[in-house]
């Protein structure tokens, strides 16, 4: 009985890892309905005659964004919500501006992985694994270089040289949804007691405010 048991479980696991991440398709595509009212996991599908080239196309990559703020860097996604024929499709891109020294500082995506390619410049990029080995694994890209963040891991790039780099990034979902350390920890809303926050970093609470002051 306890055999057939585990057995029934591994299935089950085996099923759920089968299906982790974006579902796949149905059908040949699913451009986005953006203006329906409908809340779904993703976009409600238009009526396929309906397509037109246009809900597979976006320009404008080329174009460089304003990295005039305090990090020095800018990212233009390109995901479902603004290229409507990648509903359902599990994949989105995005373009990296990076002022001199500019960083992307340490996030995650809880629902990509991502590769990222270097088209201008030099980045330190890297990511650390879970816990308990908490590894760092990172090297300096320069043009024509790839890096892969897995799913998940905390990972950043930054600038280490004197001109503007830049970098376009893949990530396998048409969501992948960032959280930016920093910002959650010290820029929640409302904001994590104190208390938490000293212990967690073995600190006083002088530091932690001043941490906490320029996510205010």
């Amino acid at each position: 009985m306890a055999s057939r048991a585990l057995v029934i479980v591994i299935m089950a696991w085996a099923f759920a890892e089968a299906f982790a991440g974006d579902p796949s398709p149905l059908q040949d595509f699913c451009v986005a309905d953006l203006k329906s009212p409908v809340f779904v996991n993703g976009f409600v599908c238009k009526d396929p005659k309906l397509a037109v080239p246009e809900d597979f196309f976006f320009t404008g990559l080329d174009k460089p964004t304003n990295t005039n703020n305090r990090l020095g860097f800018n990212v233009n996604l390109v995901n479902a919500s603004v290229l409507p024929g990648l509903n359902s499709l599990g994949i989105s891109i995005a373009r990296i501006d990076y002022a001199p020294y500019g960083l992307n500082p340490p996030h995650t995506h809880p629902r990509a992985s991502e590769f990222l390619t270097v088209i201008e410049g030099s980045l330190y990029a890297g990511f650390v694994t879970s816990n308990p080995d908490n590894k760092l694994f990172a090297k300096i890209l320069h043009k024509g270089d790839v890096f892969v963040f897995p799913e998940g891991l905390i990972h950043f790039q930054l600038n280490v040289g004197k001109t503007n780099a830049v970098a376009i990034a893949g990530l396998s979902s048409q969501n992948p949804g960032v959280i930016t350390i920093a910002d959650a920890v010290f820029g929640s809303k409302p904001p994590i007691s104190d208390d938490v926050l000293i212990k967690a970093f073995q600190v006083g609470k002088q530091v932690i405010q001043e941490l906490e002051a320029p996510f205010k």
